[in-house]
């Protein structure tokens, strides 16, 4: 204890001064990514996907930084992000996708600036594009009744699928936490199950009586024969025993969409917002809903108040005589 780097034979790593660059990293954001993500997992407790999307984004900033930048971090002006978003834009980007671009850029130069690699990030001056407001696709509940029993005596794991689209509509989890689920995260006896969602938070959400029978199908007659014996804790299989993927997931609730007509443009997360609409339409308080989805932020799950707005001002138009 107490033993100096001279003494461990390591060089002393020098402090970093604000407003001072580095030199071997002068013109390579690049070479911070990696520590980026790092300070992401360990200290924000980001989720894999979002570090995935951060990655991402801030490789293709790097790219383009190294083509058209002015050379150096420290050089970096508000006018090189805007040429930056200007070609993304002319790429025919939607506004989110920019808006998401530039927050992983602006939370990217914060670390920097953390790090002390540059003085200020000119990034925190830009705004998002505007964004419009784009409501949800959801799925009526007479299609939801349908879509639930669409896999059939044809379909081999009929009672896993079946499983899958119960559990998706039945708690409003994302595909990604579905997933990552377990035997020991079932609850059936108790009708619940715990979730992992977004930065590793944890929730409990419950099952209605479709969902806890059509799991407890699964688990008494296929489950037992994809494992084949295998100790496997994922609650989920492939036709080979292994995980079922997030992408997985994502073709199943397409294949079954498709086959009861219904196809256009709907995913898992349609699921989910068709369950926090159905449950705002049944009366549900707005704070319960945001506890029930995950949302760190009430302003996330507000958006589905104006789902249901919407959908009371199609009816009236429809049915009253003035409409």
């Amino acid at each position: 204890m107490g033993e100096t780097a001279d003494a461990l034979g390591m060089p002393p790593r020098k402090k970093p001064v604000p407003g001072v660059v580095v030199p071997s990293s002068l013109g390579d954001p690049a070479s911070y990514l990696l520590d980026f993500l790092r300070y992401q997992e360990a200290e924000v407790g980001s989720a894999a996907n979002t570090r995935k999307a951060y990655e991402s984004d801030i490789t293709q900033f790097c790219e383009w930084f190294r083509r058209h930048g002015p050379g150096t971090l420290h050089a970096a002006t508000l006018q090189t992000f805007s040429e930056y978003l200007g070609q993304l834009n002319e790429r025919g980007l939607a506004a989110t996708s920019v808006a998401r671009k530039l927050a992983a850029l602006k939370m990217f130069f914060r670390y920097l600036v953390l790090e002390g690699v540059i003085k200020e990030s000119v990034a925190d001056l830009l705004t998002s594009p505007k964004l419009w407001q784009r409501l949800p696709q959801v799925i009526s509940p007479e299609n939801i009744d349908r879509l639930l029993v669409a896999p059939g005596n044809d379909d081999r794991l009929r009672r896993r699928d079946r499983a899958i689209l119960a559990l998706l509509y039945a708690t409003g989890c994302r595909a990604s936490e579905i997933s990552a689920m377990t035997l020991r995260d079932l609850h059936l006896d108790e009708n619940y199950c715990r979730c992992v969602g977004k930065g590793n938070k944890e929730r409990l959400v419950s099952l209605n009586p479709v969902a806890t029978a059509a799991l407890r199908a699964y688990l008494d007659v296929e489950r037992p024969l994809l494992a084949g014996g295998n100790e496997q804790s994922a609650l989920f299989l492939s036709g080979r025993g292994r995980p079922f993927t997030r992408l997985m997931i994502w073709h199943l609730v397409k294949k079954y969409a498709a086959r009861i007509g219904i196809s256009q443009q709907v995913s898992p997360h349609t699921l989910r917002h068709s369950f926090a609409t159905h449950l705002l339409a049944g009366g549900a308080e707005i704070r319960a809903l945001q506890e029930m989805l995950g949302h760190a932020n009430i302003a996330t799950t507000q958006i589905y108040t104006h789902v249901e707005h919407s959908r009371l001002k199609a009816i009236h138009r429809k049915c009253h005589p003035r409409g």
